[in-house]
């Protein structure tokens, strides 16, 4: 695991491009302008249910398929303000993370362990006695591989239900941070950003305290 200089650090950056690409987004564009805030605002913001389901249809496929999960919660609240944002950020990021684990238990169990047996073997003795607990925890870490954690949680001895459940309830943190961050872009830019800044930080230690803690009671790491 990252040390937590190096974990700031890191989130510092990624915090940085997600800024400049919010307002790149808001002022150009991207595709040469086809995804613009005027896209934005016909397609998703002012489209009602169908905006937020397309939404949480696009959001779960790239968490699916790795991408990163504070991405998704930055143009959730670019895209639908602080609350609304936050609460659509953590049903994509969890639809993903359905998809995956269950691809890896049903379909891919084989190639998985092959992949990462190291992984694989901590992470059976980091869910085993407190399969809600240990995900809660992974999932409030302010940086990390989610799809990794979902592959190799797949063919773990990880309930489903209580990896499943514990990843939605420790995914609204870090969705709310970076939702308010995306929130930002377009309104109250100076405090927005300053607080999402600030609330990174806080989570970072008290993320890094919480694990370290977990740890010496006699869990193992996995990531």
């Amino acid at each position: 695991m990252q040390s937590l200089p190096r974990t700031i650090i890191r989130g510092l950056i990624i915090i940085a491009v997600l800024i400049a690409a919010g307002f790149l987004l808001k002022k150009w564009g991207i595709g040469g302008g086809i995804l613009n805030e005027a896209w934005i605002d016909a397609n998703i913001r002012q489209n009602g249910a169908s905006g937020g389901a397309l939404f949480l249809a696009i959001g779960g496929a790239f968490i699916a398929v790795g991408f990163p999960r504070q991405a998704v919660s930055f143009l959730a609240g670019f895209a639908f303000g602080l609350i609304t944002g936050t609460v659509l950020a953590v049903i994509a990021t969890t639809i993903g993370c359905i998809v995956t684990f269950s691809f890896s238990r049903f379909l891919a169990r084989r190639w998985i362990a092959s992949k990462f047996p190291e992984r694989v073997a901590k992470a059976d003795d980091f869910f085993e006695a407190n399969t809600f607990a240990a995900t809660l925890l992974i999932r409030f870490l302010p940086l990390g591989s989610n799809l990794v954690t979902n592959l190799v949680a797949g063919v773990s001895k990880a309930g489903a239900v209580a990896f499943v459940g514990g990843s939605g309830l420790g995914y609204i943190p870090q969705s709310f941070i970076f939702a308010l961050l995306g929130s930002g872009i377009s309104l109250e830019p100076g405090l927005r950003i300053s607080l999402s800044v600030v609330l990174f930080l806080a989570s970072a230690a008290l993320g890094f305290y919480l694990y370290r803690k977990f740890r010496r009671d006699g869990s193992m790491a996995f990531d």
